[in-house]
């Protein structure tokens, strides 16, 4: 038998006959408590040459936190509990070798365990039975009363009542365009055509759409392709000729009756969430309101001011009274300050809704002639003015000749301080009040030349 080590004993890893004893503890040799330790070992096979330096064995050597290795700074070594060595000590003593257990025993450890997991087992059996049988166990005997018979029957003024004759007039509209798509609302217009429906909806939700670029999408989930019958940017309103007949006409209501604090409800399809339902009051009336990305797309709007929740999407759908009447189109939500200029992510109780005549006066223009008609007085506004009231530009030409204003008696440089006994503090307060009027309306401005006040009669005319 060889003598690795040099001492003259025989290799306790051997047997008399010089064969590879297999239970011999791998890599110590009963005589040397800090023999190494090598994978190799482990199967009776001593490597060839020297030993790889860590990190070149498939199977790297087990990680020894108390082996003496390079120099590490004190604050970086992974010392278990915070436990260093003295200064100039030795590093901590190597623990003493495992002993290798025989085979028999381990094979004795995993039956007792088997035996345990299957006593267990049985016991627990056992003690549900037990349970199941007393008085902490199921109940199978125990049923429950069914609910009571319902009924989805509600008042016609309900909200409910409200929601439910008028959703299936309600339509969502999905458009797409040359700059993308996205998602508005709209409702069914009484004003049937030759195997089609109107819809009306507003202008920026169709804007810029493709040829054949409109789906209309019943609250049944029929769809349809809308075509734009005509579209005004001014009063952000559109109406959608679409190919079904059959959903019932919304009907329209009296705008010019509604109060504030009146009840009202909200349909549409905000986020492309179609036929939902939100209800509030009216917060406000005669809302002066601009919308658009440029002087083209300006909308004016003397809206209805209302704190039901209003979410992109819910553009173009209606909102209606108590009686279930459309007294408004919904348009435009406003931004909390800060904004920054960028789209609002969600309600937060201020929607602006096209009040009802405004809409069915323009609808009724795009269906006959495919434009709206806009009331003017023809005089420019000065928009650098600070002071009380709304100034017509102090310049010549401020006045159109032969105009409507001109015909009054306007002058550059007046300053109107209301309209119709109603006070103006900005010039978009003018041009919408202004707007929401018919052509051949007369208007009564009060107006301040020099330093008196004098009321000014004038007769608006169309536009073009």
């Amino acid at each position: 038998m060889s003598d690795p080590y040099g001492t003259g004993a025989p290799d306790p890893r051997r047997d008399e006959g010089g064969r590879p004893d297999p239970w011999a503890a791998p890599g110590h040799d009963g005589r040397s408590a800090d023999g190494p330790w090598r994978p190799a070992d482990a199967w009776g096979q001593a490597p060839a040459g020297p030993q790889q330096p860590a990190g070149h064995d498939a199977f790297p050597p087990p990680y020894d936190p108390y082996r003496a290795g390079p120099a590490v700074p004190q604050a970086a070594r992974p010392e278990p509990f915070g436990l260093l060595p003295a200064q100039g000590s030795e590093p901590w003593p190597p623990p003493a070798p495992r002993s290798r257990r025989s085979p028999a025993r381990w094979i004795g450890a995993g039956s007792l365990v088997l035996v345990l997991g299957v006593v267990g087992g049985f016991a627990g059996g056992l003690l549900q039975d037990e349970l199941s049988d007393g008085s902490g166990g199921t109940y199978p005997g125990v049923s429950l009363p069914s609910p009571s018979a319902g009924s989805t029957q509600r008042a016609a003024g309900s909200v409910a009542g409200i929601a439910a004759a008028a959703l299936p007039s309600v339509v969502a509209l999905q458009v797409q365009g040359s700059q993308g798509s996205g998602t508005g609302s709209g409702f069914v217009l009484d004003a049937p055509t030759d195997g089609g429906s109107f819809v009306l909806t507003n202008n920026h939700v169709v804007a810029g759409a493709a040829t054949d670029g409109i789906v209309v999408v019943f609250q049944d989930g029929q769809q349809a392709r809308g075509r734009v019958v005509g579209a005004d940017s001014s009063y952000d309103l559109a109406v959608v000729r679409v190919d079904r007949t059959g959903p019932r006409a919304l009907p329209f209501g009296d705008s010019s009756s509604v109060v504030v604090g009146d009840p009202v409800v909200a349909v549409g399809a905000p986020l492309g969430l179609q036929g939902t339902v939100t209800e509030g009051i009216v917060s406000a009336l005669n809302r002066p309101v601009t919308a658009g990305e440029s002087q083209d797309e300006t909308s004016y709007i003397q809206a209805i001011q209302t704190d039901a929740a209003i979410n992109p999407g819910n553009s173009g759908g209606p909102l209606l009274n108590a009686a279930g009447e459309v007294i408004g189109v919904n348009s435009a939500i406003a931004a909390l300050p800060g904004a920054g200029g960028q789209a609002p992510t969600g309600s937060i109780g201020l929607g602006f809704s096209i009040p009802s005549e405004q809409a069915r006066r323009t609808a009724e223009q795009l269906i006959q002639t495919g434009r709206a008609v806009h009331p003017v007085i023809k005089v420019s506004l000065d928009g650098t003015y600070q002071g009380q009231g709304v100034r017509i530009v102090d310049q010549p030409g401020a006045v159109t000749p032969g105009g409507p204003g001109d015909r009054a008696g306007l002058q550059p440089g007046d300053v109107v301080l209301a309209i119709d006994g109603r006070p103006v503090t900005e010039p978009s307060e003018l041009i919408v009040d202004i707007r929401a009027r018919e052509p051949g309306e007369t208007v009564t401005l009060s107006v301040r030349r020099g330093g008196e006040t004098v009321d000014v009669p004038v007769t608006l005319e169309a536009d073009g």
